[in-house]
């Protein structure tokens, strides 16, 4: 790991611990030259794994594609940072349970969905919309009404 600071190549590990949400691993780094200290984080990483898009093109998975979709999706909403990677981290998670590596968009759609609702049911709805493509009022109603018999049915 390079410094921040100086460019150094040589940088050494001070202490390292399990995040509070069990998903990632901070690491406090110390600079051998400037001794500079600055933390990492270190997650799992997806590699690998394709995307098949509607039109049959091919993209490699790409976690700031999904990142930026769901922060957008939770635009004004109150999350905290923890919790925001340990979504990611399920939506990961489900993507490599498949066992294959490639998995179509629509797949991707609704493991992103079926996480988003159980996290922010506003952002749920915002995503889906997107998603979905609701052209009219009628559809968005229905998604509406889809989400609140499952919650009755939690109940």
């Amino acid at each position: 790991m390079h410094c921040p600071v100086c460019n150094n190549q040589d940088t050494k590990v001070v202490d390292s611990r399990l995040s509070s949400d069990g998903i990632s691993i901070r690491r406090r780094r110390a600079c051998d030259a400037c001794e500079h200290r600055f933390s990492t984080v270190e997650e799992i990483a997806l590699l690998d794994t394709t995307i098949i898009k509607r039109d049959g093109r091919r993209e490699v998975y790409n976690r700031d594609k999904v990142t930026q979709g769901l922060r957008k999706a939770l635009e004004k909403r109150s999350y905290t940072e923890d919790g925001f990677r340990g979504l990611v981290h399920y939506i990961e998670s489900d993507i490599a349970k498949k066992g294959s590596t490639e998995i179509t968009s629509s797949n991707l759609g609704d493991i992103i969905m079926t996480h988003l609702r159980n996290f922010d049911k506003v952002a749920y709805i915002r995503y889906a919309s997107v998603y979905r493509a609701f052209e009219d009022v009628q559809t968005f109603q229905k998604a509406l009404d889809e989400l609140r018999s499952k919650q009755k049915r939690k109940k």
